[in-house]
Parts: C-alpha cells; sequence; structure tokens
C-alpha cells in the first residue's frame, strides 16, 4: 500500500510523521494555493483587510472564525490574506454602517462583563453559563492561568429578550442538579461551536478528517488512525490554533486541555465522526489519489 499526500515524493520521515515532513506538506499546500489563487484574485494582509471593512485585526479574526469573512489562501508561512472580491462582498451585504459589521462580532470577556450586557449578577451569570445557556466563542487565559470565557454580546443580548424568566427567579432542577454535581458545559459547548466553524469553512474531506482529529486525546487518535502516514497527512491538515491561543508555554499548556474532548460520550462522539470522515476521504483518494491511502 503505498500513501500520497500533496507534498515532495514520500520518504521515510513523512511516514513516521516527522516534524520538518509535515511543515513541508504545509509550505506545498500554500504554495500550490497561492498558484490557485492567481493574479485574478489580488490578495490583501489581514491590516489592510480589517481596514478596509473598519474592523481591528482582532474583530477580522473574530468575523473569519464566524464565517462573515472568508479568508483566501495563506502565505508560506501561514499569514491570513483576503481577496479583495471577497472584501467587497462582505462590505456590499453589510447592513447599515461599518458599525453594524462591528456589532456581529463584538465580544466581552469574563462573568462580570457579561452579566452587565445581561442586567444580571455575575454569579447568575456563572451559573447560566457553566449549565450551558450560553455557548462561548472563544477563551484567554490570564496571568493566573485561569480560563477566561469569551461571549459574543449579540448573543447574550438576544438570550435576555428570548428568556427574560431565566434572568429572575430560582434555576430550573435541572441546572441545580447540574451544579452540585460541580457540572461545567461551557468546554464542552466551545469544542463543540469551534469544530462545528471549521468544518463549515471546508469541503476537503481530508481537512475535515483532520478538524476532527484535533479533537481528540493523543492515545484515543492512535487508536483511531493507527497509520502514522495518516497521521502525518491529519497533523499537515490541521487548523491553526483558534484566535487568542496563547504562547506563553505554561499558558498554553492550559489552553491546550480546552482544545481535547473531555467526558467519555464527547470522546466516543468525536472519535465515531472522525472514523466516518475517514471512510469518505479514503474513498476520495482511491478515485482521485491526491492523498491518503491509493
Amino acid at each position: 500500500m503505498t500513501y500520497m499526500v500533496t507534498a515532495p515524493p514520500q520518504d521515510q520521515a513523512v511516514r513516521e510523521g516527522d516534524p520538518a515532513a509535515v511543515r513541508a506538506v504545509r509550505a506545498v499546500r500554500a504554495v500550490r494555493a497561492d498558484r490557485a489563487g492567481g493574479a485574478a484574485h489580488p490578495l490583501v494582509g489581514s491590516a489592510q483587510a480589517a481596514g478596509e471593512l473598519g474592523l481591528t485585526r482582532g474583530e477580522l479574526a473574530r468575523a473569519v472564525q464566524l464565517g462573515i469573512v472568508r479568508a483566501g489562501p495563506p502565505t508560506t508561512g501561514g499569514a491570513a490574506r483576503f481577496a479583495r472580491a471577497e472584501l467587497a462582498r462582505v462590505r456590499a451585504a453589510a447592513d447599515g454602517p461599518p458599525e453594524a459589521l462591528r456589532r456581529r462580532v463584538e465580544t466581552v470577556a469574563g462573568a462580570q462583563a457579561a452579566a452587565e450586557v445581561l442586567g444580571v449578577g455575575p454569579s447568575r451569570f456563572t451559573r447560566l453559563a457553566r449549565c450551558g445557556h450560553f455557548t462561548p466563542v472563544g477563551y484567554r487565559i490570564n496571568r493566573y492561568r485561569a480560563v477566561v470565557w469569551l461571549y459574543l454580546t449579540a448573543e447574550l443580548r438576544e438570550f435576555a429578550e428570548r428568556e427574560p424568566d431565566m434572568l429572575r427567579g430560582r434555576a430550573p432542577a435541572e441546572d441545580r442538579d447540574l451544579l452540585a454535581a460541580k457540572g461545567d458545559l461551557r468546554p464542552r459547548a466551545w469544542r463543540g461551536r469551534h469544530v462545528g466553524l471549521l468544518l463549515r469553512r471546508t469541503a476537503d474531506p481530508w481537512a475535515r478528517a483532520a478538524v476532527l482529529a484535533g479533537v481528540l486525546p493523543e492515545d484515543e487518535l492512535r487508536a483511531a488512525v493507527p497509520d502514522p502516514a495518516e497521521r502525518t497527512v491529519l497533523a499537515a491538515l490541521a487548523p491553526p490554533p483558534p484566535y487568542g491561543h496563547p504562547q506563553v508555554p505554561a499558558a498554553a499548556a492550559v489552553a491546550e486541555g480546552l482544545l481535547r474532548a473531555g467526558p467519555p460520550d464527547e470522546v466516543h462522539w468525536y472519535r465515531t465522526s472522525l472514523e466516518f470522515a475517514l471512510t469518505g476521504a479514503r474513498g476520495q483518494s482511491k478515485s482521485t489519489g491526491e492523498r491518503g491511502p491509493t
């Protein structure tokens, strides 16, 4: 059995998942994507794209995450770029002035700020968030290595209008049971949202499999994908860490735990989904010879 990826001819380093081989795969993909984009679709960097849309770079990153703005092929170094036609499309689709787009991506960090949006106390907001009534859109790791969740302001306001009774009175029985068990649905809810957004951004079956692989703990991934060559392909196609992922090793270690499925039923769901995705990806490779086993 041979293995084909969008990289130079396979060698033992690639088959064993050598980090240099993974980087080579990524570089070749970026070069080919750049050629595919061509001069017919001029590309600009993040800073310029953000300025043309009236956003900060952080707001632009959030807009990309949410699928509001589609990024073009990245540079060979992985930096995001944007087609001018896409920027024109976003401006044309915007409902009102540039502030309307900013309101769609506006976030608040932490329980205190989020509670102020809802008009409740921080403790009530934390209870609602832990019980899954809000899904975080991102995270930060503060200097105490604690997770600070980010929420879309627009979603908080929509919840307040839709569920005013949840902002006062006693918590529902199921919420009280979850809190008594010291449960917290925020990490799992965030992972589900993050994976869903990534899957929406690609139709490539191997790239979709890579998204699912990235959520599994290492031992589960090795069990689900025993072939090291396939794991190299999945590693090469893995999406970058989400916006706001820390670079400091101690904080990054905390954030890394958020990226991996935890509860057994969650792990089982992602593993089953990965196995299903790989079946389709392998079938495509047999018919096209582009990537994976042939």
